[in-house]
């Protein structure tokens, strides 16, 4: 099973084995795009795996990762029980970004209809292919990355520096790596 749009109530899956399988797959789809950027939120300072394998406690926790309902909680009230919560990575921080990034993409959908259409706009509308490196030369950062991040900071956005962004394009497949095998 991968991650998909209709998976908000699906709490007993194996999150990492869903990230995996679905990363780069190009997505339109905003559900998916929160859910997404939600493990790279929490994945600043864990693994991917660490991060990906909460995936349905997030969904559980986040009101099914609806960020038009999720947008609807309290920082400080909502916050507190989501860290309490023994299955859950309990940075308040990360938990609070997890918040207002729902409440960012609420005011991104107004003005541009979706997240996706937002975030496509910065790749006309096709995967960005990058640049093609050797396996040992890729990097965590890129230029259009750092562009996406400075913009969503600029909407509100939480926890979206240059890696976690850059990160997520990769994963949501608006970015795709060309590897030259040695």
């Amino acid at each position: 099973m991968a991650i998909g749009p209709d998976d908000g109530h699906v709490w007993d899956s194996a999150g990492t084995q869903e990230y995996q399988a679905y990363f780069g797959t190009p997505t339109h789809d905003d559900h998916v795009l929160y859910e997404l950027l939600t493990v790279g939120v929490f994945q600043v300072g864990l693994s991917w795996q660490a991060a990906a394998s909460k995936l349905p406690v997030y969904r559980r926790l986040f009101a099914g990762m609806d960020p038009q309902r999720v947008a609807g909680f309290e920082d400080e009230l909502d916050g507190e029980r989501i860290a309490s919560d023994p299955e859950m990575i309990s940075n308040g921080r990360k938990i609070r970004a997890t918040i207002h990034n729902a409440r960012a993409i609420v005011q991104v959908q107004q003005e541009f209809g979706s997240f996706s259409a937002y975030l496509w706009e910065f790749v006309n509308g096709t995967p960005l292919l990058l640049p093609a490196v050797t396996r040992d030369m890729l990097t965590n950062q890129s230029g259009i990355g750092s562009t996406v991040a400075k913009d969503l900071k600029r909407r509100g956005f939480s926890f979206v520096g240059p890696v976690v962004t850059h990160m997520f394009l990769l994963a949501a497949g608006l970015l795709r790596e060309q590897i030259i095998d040695d």
